[in-house]
Order: C-alpha cells, then structure tokens, then sequence
C-alpha cells in the first residue's frame, strides 16, 4: 500500500480501496500533465469478493460499471489491469 501522506492532497482517491493503490501516473490532456492515482483491478475485485461477499464476475461488473465507468473530472483514478 502506499502512503497518502506523501502525495498531493488533491489526488482523487477510490473510498473504500486504499489497500488496492499501487501508485501515481502522468497523464497528459491537452498539453497539460496530470499525475493521478493508480488502483490494481485485480486487488479491488479482491476486496469486494472478501468485502462484500461478491463472486468473482460480480466484482468485475461492479468495477466496470461503478468505478471505471465514472469519470469525475481531473485526477480521476486509473485502473491498472494484469493480464
């Protein structure tokens, strides 16, 4: 996990999901760079199956739906999937 309290205050986190942050990106929009959060899927859909009591799918469809599918303006959080 890492730790908050080094980043920039103004990062956008995902509640509920600090144990699935696994570090910043740069991301360039319209000549402008943006670091954000980067979560690991696969350790949210974890969560959520320990969590929450979801099968493995119904997490997949929850971070896709929920969390990928949200977009909520500058420094949203990327999703980092290993396949």
């Amino acid at each position: 996990m890492i730790d908050f309290d080094e980043l920039d205050a103004d990062l956008l986190k995902i509640d509920g999901f600090d144990e699935a942050a696994i570090g910043t990106a740069c991301i360039w929009r319209s000549n402008t760079r943006e670091e954000v959060l980067v979560y690991d899927g696969g350790e949210i859909a974890r969560i959520l199956m320990e969590r929450d009591g979801m099968e493995y799918f119904e997490a997949i469809e929850y971070i896709e739906f929920n969390i990928e599918g949200a977009y909520v303006g500058e420094k949203t959080p990327v999703i980092f999937w290993r396949h």
